[in-house]
């Protein structure tokens, strides 16, 4: 008789409601010719994780791992290259057409530029009851009530909806976008990179809010970051990304307490500490040689060209993503070592 199955993110025992599945999630990129033929970025490379309903899963790693391409393929603004996204066990990569439209609805986007994000020819109040007219839900007075209300929620003035997006400061414009992803009372919402472009007291400010809303609604987010202070505030667990692979995963406090990978150790490491005296005795964990290219990634463990305990296995034998604790996941042959 065969031995069970490992546990794997997307069948972990200690999540009762998954929302959201990943499984082994492929994205690439086309990245022109040259004399091997033609070459491919490996932004996003087998992927697998689960999100449990009304949670927060933070997204965490380097700028070019890949974060924002996950996300931005689960709420399929981008079309998978192979794997699966199941929402409600709906499987987004096999829908096509009004079915995938409906479903839409109840998955929303934040994007990471507040000024970007929004159409600087259109109003405030425009932009928010757009997703309202779109689908159908609600026009005329009916749309301007639920603008101002959703207005409210998100801490702006609703007299405010005849504004243009340049009026407002950036704070402001991400409350905008913020609005703009709630006006449909959805349930899952892919925050990218939310704080990045703001000022650290807005940050906190932006941070807060969302907490606010979560509770507020029931919402579940997936709240992509590089910084790992801001996505341990906010998030009931945390997934680490390098190189379009997770190699971590687990609850916010066992990520801070004792990180298992090598790769997040170093992460945790860079993270400061408020307490000067603590923070004079504290000592960075520095890596050596260059970040290697997506378009030709290590083989095995992609981080073990930097990795400070790496073993000639590790180059060797890609390490699987499997439980190493009650629902602490690692992908490292020598997990918890450093």
């Amino acid at each position: 008789m065969s031995a069970p199955a490992a546990p794997t993110p997307t069948t972990d025992p200690t999540l009762k409601s998954p929302i959201v599945r990943v499984e082994d999630l492929v994205k690439y990129f086309p990245a022109g010719s040259g004399l091997f033929g033609r070459s491919v970025v490996h932004a996003v490379d087998g992927v697998s994780l689960a999100i449990q309903a009304g949670e927060t899963l933070g997204l965490v790693g380097e700028s070019g791992c890949g974060k924002s391409t996950l996300g931005r393929v689960i709420v399929r603004l981008l079309p998978s290259t192979s794997g699966h996204v199941y929402f409600k066990d709906t499987d987004l990569t096999k829908v096509r057409g009004e079915k995938l439209r409906r479903t839409r609805q109840e998955i929303q986007m934040i994007f990471q530029d507040p000024y970007a994000s929004l159409n600087p020819r259109m109003t405030v109040g425009d932009i928010v009851s757009e997703p309202l007219r779109n689908f159908g839900v609600a026009r005329g007075r009916k749309a301007e009530q639920k603008v101002q209300e959703v207005m409210r929620v998100v801490g702006l003035n609703p007299n405010f909806v005849n504004r243009y997006p340049h009026e407002f400061s950036g704070g402001q414009r991400q409350r905008i976008g913020i609005a703009r992803a709630l006006v449909l009372n959805p349930t899952f919402i892919v925050a990218d990179e939310p704080v990045s472009a703001l000022d650290v007291s807005i940050q906190a400010q932006i941070v807060n809010l969302m907490e606010d809303l979560q509770e507020k609604f029931q919402l579940t987010f997936l709240f992509i970051a590089h910084d790992l202070s801001v996505v341990r505030h906010i998030s009931d667990r945390i997934a680490v990304m390098y190189l379009g692979k997770i190699v971590e995963i687990g609850a916010s406090d066992a990520i801070r307490d004792r990180p298992l990978h090598p790769y997040t150790k170093v992460l945790e490491s860079s993270v400061p500490v408020p307490d000067p005296d603590i923070e004079a005795l504290r000592k960075p964990i520095l890596l050596k040689g260059e970040i290697p290219s997506p378009v030709n990634p290590p083989s095995a463990c992609r981080f073990h060209t930097r990795c400070p305990i790496a073993q000639p296995i590790c180059s060797e034998v890609e390490p699987p993503l499997e439980m190493k604790e009650n629902g602490h996941f690692a992908a490292c042959h020598f997990a918890g070592q450093l």
